[in-house]
């Protein structure tokens, strides 16, 4: 990454609390940034707070559902770069509660991109943390940039209408957004327990066997932590080209794996063959095989991923039990 580029930038990220916004916090610190951080929850088990790293930024208390909050974060700090990561993630959260998914991720990313528009003298560049869910199903795979948003299911639909969004600001007021649509991340920090790798992780450090809510047949790309933060922070420093404002950007490994493919890998590298996962078979809403085509990164961006899998799975596995351990203590 470009220090220079970061030393003094006064960016505001969202989701700060999450898996991505709390290594891109760290990063961002890292590489001198003057960084403020929307923070709806006090989560005293968020790595942004256990690391003690919330008191290296600045911290607004809000949520992106309150128009005021986002602009006064953006205006109050004078905000030039804007990571919008914050948004409800949870696939099964979403189709049991479907209003709050719609007003985090639908509503909470309109105020923010109106915020950026009121404020156009000072916001520079914007990056959306989208998701590969936002295409929806299709017969026709890898997704590819050039296909059309489709989400039907309710956190596939309030992606899509994020995109759709970030798209207009864009061709009708110049907001100089660029969209990331990345696979499903995973690392150290994510304590979304119904995720496969934190979920399979936890149950094999506890002598117990996976537990698998899909037939376990689920096709996805699987991105380390590192690369997703490596991938956002490209786009934000090339952001103001004209091959890049206003473009989505896919960002996967090139190498779709089932759920069960995954556990395997993590069973692997945890040495715990022993524990052959509980396949459940009861998920729902959930689109049977996703991955993408990152060519366009590697052409305009050069991103490639820097991990591979079994070495992102080493480094998370050493991160949860470190945190576990610590946990039991």
């Amino acid at each position: 990454m470009n220090q220079a580029f970061w030393n003094g930038k006064r960016v505001l990220v969202t989701g700060a609390t999450g898996l991505v916004g709390s290594w891109l916090t760290r990063r961002l610190v890292n590489l001198g940034a003057s960084v403020t951080v929307l923070v709806r929850d006090w989560d005293p088990q968020s790595d942004l707070v256990r690391s003690d790293l919330i008191r290296k930024v600045g911290v607004v208390n809000g949520c992106l559902e309150e128009y005021r909050d986002v602009e006064r974060a953006i205006n109050e700090h004078e905000i030039d770069t804007v990571f919008h990561l914050g948004a409800q993630t949870i696939v099964g959260t979403a189709l049991r509660n479907p209003l709050s998914t719609f007003e985090a991720n639908i509503r909470g990313s309109y105020n923010l991109f109106e915020a950026c528009r009121v404020h156009a003298k000072l916001v520079k560049r914007v990056l959306v943390a989208s998701s590969d869910k936002a295409y929806g199903e299709s017969d026709v795979l890898p997704y590819v940039e050039t296909m059309p948003v489709n989400g039907r299911h309710p956190y596939d639909v309030s992606k899509s209408c994020t995109d759709l969004l970030a798209q207009t600001y864009h061709h009708t007021y110049d907001l100089p957004v660029v969209v990331a649509r990345c696979g499903n991340i995973y690392g150290g920090g994510d304590l979304n327990w119904s995720r496969i790798v934190p979920g399979t992780i936890r149950s094999l450090y506890e002598g117990q066997r996976p537990v698998v809510r899909s037939d376990g047949t689920l096709t996805r790309d699987y991105v380390y932590v590192e690369d997703a933060v490596d991938s956002y922070l490209l786009m934000a420093e090339s952001a103001e080209r004209p091959d890049v404002r206003g473009e989505v950007f896919n960002f996967g490994p090139d190498r779709p794996l089932s759920v069960l493919d995954v556990i395997c890998a993590v069973q692997r590298v945890m040495n715990r063959p022993d524990l052959p996962p509980v396949i459940l078979n009861e998920a729902k809403a959930e689109i049977p095989h996703q991955y993408l085509d990152s060519r366009k990164a590697e052409r305009l961006l050069g991103w490639r991923p820097r991990y591979e899998l079994d070495e992102g799975l080493a480094r998370t596995v050493r991160w949860y039990e470190q945190f576990l351990a610590e946990r039991s203590a």
